[in-house]
């Protein structure tokens, strides 16, 4: 359904926009009549993303090149929607990476990086435009988690899970606080992704070897996403495979699990030597 209209235009702003599952989003949007706010590292990406959603749905699209691992940064972005008069109707904190390897082997300048970008970003972003949102009696959030939020922790890449679980519990009880302003909140969960994140985090000979029936594309993701926040569900687990392992996950006994996710560990570093 369309969600907007010529006579009462939406805004939806969009954190990591210009590749992947932000992108997808943007065009799902887009195609519901949503105008666009596109934020991301890479311009020249935004600018082609907007120039091509404004060809295809008419409907405006502004960029805004910004990096969210500065902390500065969720305020100036509040600040430069006030000053364009843009309200935001839809936030969709998408803007993510992983840091790979063992956390006492990494620098952590890299791990508070991260944790700025898919921790602090998020909230404070819902922080800023949330009330406002249920102020003028409509709000769309989506905060983008994982699968792997869902699952024990895992040795490498210490902080990711870590950081979508807390995005996952963030919106269970932001969609309670909101539940009579009309204000959906929503932690999308997906799993294995077609995207460039894994060529980013240097992973993708490693997960490629996982089986294709775990894996997406990021239209069918974002189309999913959409579909969730509007019907109002706080957490959404993409793909009937990843709702199982999900189940799966929940219901096996915790030690056996936790066992087996450390003779998983010790086979890949036996792997590696």
């Amino acid at each position: 359904m369309n969600e907007s209209s010529t006579d009462n235009r939406r805004t939806a702003l969009i954190t990591g926009a210009s590749a992947g599952i932000g992108r997808e989003i943007a065009l799902i949007f887009a195609e519901n009549g949503f105008d666009l706010v596109l934020v991301a590292r890479r311009a020249e990406r935004l600018q082609a993303l907007a120039q091509e959603v404004q060809g295809k749905f008419g409907v405006r699209a502004e960029i805004c090149a910004m990096d969210l691992s500065d902390p500065a940064a969720p305020a100036r972005l509040e600040q430069e929607m006030m000053q364009r008069g843009l309200h935001i109707d839809a936030l969709i904190n998408n803007a993510g990476y992983t840091v790979t390897g063992h956390f006492r082997h990494t620098d952590w300048t890299a791990q508070a990086d991260l944790i700025q970008v898919m921790v602090t970003s998020y909230a404070e972003l819902c922080h800023r435009f949330g009330p406002k949102m249920a102020e003028r009696g409509y709000g769309r959030i989506i905060n983008v988690a994982s699968l792997a939020g869902h699952l024990p922790g895992a040795a490498g890449g210490t902080l990711y899970a870590a950081s979508k679980s807390f995005i996952i519990k963030m919106c269970e009880s932001l969609s309670l606080e909101y539940a009579n302003d009309n204000v959906h909140v929503t932690a999308l969960c997906p799993g294995f992704t077609y995207s460039e994140f894994h060529d980013v985090a240097g992973n993708r000979d490693t997960v490629s070897k996982m089986p294709s029936l775990l894996w997406m594309n990021a239209d069918i993701v974002a189309r999913e996403a959409y579909d969730a926040v509007m019907r109002g569900d706080p957490v959404f687990i993409n793909g009937r495979a990843n709702r199982l392992v999900a189940l799966f996950a929940r219901l096996m006994p915790q030690v056996p699990l936790r066992k087996l996710m450390a003779r998983n560990e010790r086979n890949a570093v036996a792997r590696d030597t």
